[in-house]
């Protein structure tokens, strides 16, 4: 069982670049009492493609959950934007 929720969806974009990608990771337990980090990532508006790893525990989940999420940050991901309220 987890005892906290793990989830976060960041993006990448770059206009000049025609770069416009995103990455998702969420760690949840399966039927099975086993962890699972499911990651994806891919173009924006698509699917993308999807990768699970699975844990005996918890701890070593959120180990990779928070590498990846450096390893990102440091890469130019950040949370999305929140889009403003249109004015007439």
């Amino acid at each position: 069982m987890i005892t906290q929720p793990y989830r976060i969806y960041i993006e990448r974009s770059d206009r000049q670049k025609n770069m416009a990608r995103f990455y998702a990771l969420a760690i949840e337990s399966t039927l099975f009492g086993e962890i699972c980090l499911r990651r994806r990532w891919g173009r924006i508006g698509t699917h993308g493609q999807e990768m699970a790893h699975y844990f005996n525990n918890e701890m070593d989940a959120v180990t990779l959950f928070l590498d990846l999420m450096r390893r990102k940050r440091t890469r130019g991901y950040s949370p999305r934007k929140a889009v403003s309220a249109v004015r007439h």
